[in-house]
């Protein structure tokens, strides 16, 4: 019985769950790894990381590979071992032939292989890049074959497949780590915040956080130069949008410094003029004004300011009707928070919560806001601010007191301030 074919035959199987652990261990380092991370191996000169990376260009194609290699060396082994047990054993080596490569596979040629895959996968994929290159090219006809009829297939379901689709994008991935790093405590509160706000860039447009026209503090060219000054000494912001007869004629923006200089010239300066102030004309220090169309995004604005070496921007709707004003600190906050000096009014928290467990809360909030404020998931596809929510859940414009309960939270309009929801007062249900 233990002849010279019984040996060979031994030795074939075991060679073949070697390769079956390494088609199973080379599948999951591949599809585990990560391709950041093997792109930061590659720069550092790791040509395995790199052969990593092109094999992984086409998952299915690969997958497809490491699948065939896998199940081929898998039933051979299996057959191999039947007949070798059927030979020592007769009619009962069947079963016993099934129990034995059933340990076998599972232990040897999948749960170890896979588990250290899993555990070191970017060092495991690019060790096994270059086999597993070889063997792609070399099942490279069989495995187009198949996908073709596989796709075939799926259309008589009415199944349509992409092999250029991606399961999750780039930027659903980093979201849904940063949300588990933080549910596990790796990632702080506003890492996460800062992270997604800087990717959230590109899918937001400037008309939901522009400052609305209607909170717009602008100067009247036809108004004293005393008043001007005054209101330019008074005001919390440096530079101030001019108009001419109506708002929405905008003739240019004016900075607090290029007014003083131009005012300290006339009365101070070497050739003083004599009627003081008098002779002083804003239209000679404001600058050209700079629009922007309301669904322009913040990346590409932001781009924009950059370029222009600019930090302010007038929006206007598709009309070229003045709609609010943008500057880069609104855009960085979208980043890094709410962003506070010393000329701020009050610097006041736009959510406080009160003794009775509800948040009193500025109703020109955003709702982008409340939720990184509060981690709630308050939806923002029909309003950008709290105010705007309320009214669009409850159809009308609320009075003070009145109380209305939507996607889970309570609502109560605390101000009113003309058509306006200045402050509302909101917890979960």
């Amino acid at each position: 019985m233990l002849d010279g074919a019984f040996w060979i035959t031994s030795a074939a199987i075991l060679l073949l769950l070697v390769l079956s652990g390494f088609f199973s261990g080379s599948e999951t380092a591949l599809t585990a790894a990560s391709r950041g991370k093997l792109r930061s191996r590659a720069d550092k000169g790791s040509r395995g990381a790199e052969r990593a990376l092109e094999i992984t260009e086409d998952n299915e194609r690969l997958i497809g590979s490491v699948l065939l290699g896998n199940n081929l060396v898998n039933i051979l082994a299996t057959s191999l071992a039947t007949a070798l047990f059927t030979r020592v054993f007769g009619e009962s080596g069947v079963a016993l032939a099934t129990l034995v490569m059933t340990l076998l596979v599972l232990v040897f040629a999948e749960v170890l292989p896979k588990t250290y895959a899993i555990t070191n996968s970017e060092a495991a994929a690019s060790l096994v890049a270059r086999p597993i290159q070889f063997v792609v090219t070399v099942f490279s006809p069989v495995v187009s074959a198949v996908r073709w009829f596989v796709r075939g297939v799926l259309r008589v379901f009415g199944i349509k497949a992409d092999p250029d689709s991606h399961i999750l994008a780039v930027r659903d991935e980093i979201a849904g780590a940063l949300y588990l790093g933080h549910s596990e405590g790796v990632v702080e509160k506003e890492d996460r915040d800062r992270i997604l706000g800087a990717l959230d860039l590109g899918e937001r447009a400037v008309e939901e956080i522009m400052l609305h026209r209607s909170l717009i503090e602008m100067i009247d060219a036809d108004s004293p130069a005393a008043a001007i000054l005054a209101q330019c000494l008074e005001s919390n912001h440096t530079r101030l949008p001019v108009f001419r007869d109506d708002p929405d004629n905008i003739i240019g923006v004016v900075h607090a410094k290029d007014l003083l200089r131009a005012m300290h010239k006339l009365m101070f300066g070497p050739d003083p003029s004599p009627a003081g102030l008098d002779a002083f004309e804003i239209t000679d220090v404001v600058m050209k004004p700079y629009f922007v169309p309301e669904t322009t995004t913040l990346d590409e604005q932001m781009r924009q300011f950059l370029r222009r070496r600019t930090h302010f921007a007038l929006v206007v709707d598709e009309y070229g009707s003045l709609q609010g004003l943008i500057t880069l600190e609104d855009i960085l906050e979208e980043i890094v928070g709410e962003i506070t000096d010393e000329f701020d009014p009050d610097a006041e928290h736009p959510i406080r919560k009160s003794e009775d467990g509800h948040f009193l809360v500025d109703g020109a909030m955003t709702i982008r806001d409340l939720n990184r404020a509060t981690d709630w998931n308050l939806p923002d596809e029909h309003a950008n601010t709290i105010a705007g929510l309320v009214i669009h859940e409850a159809q009308m414009i609320p009075a003070v007191g009145q109380v209305f309960a939507f996607h889970g939270f309570r609502f109560e309009v605390a101000a009113r301030k003309e058509n306006r929801l200045v402050r509302l007062k909101i917890r979960p249900l």
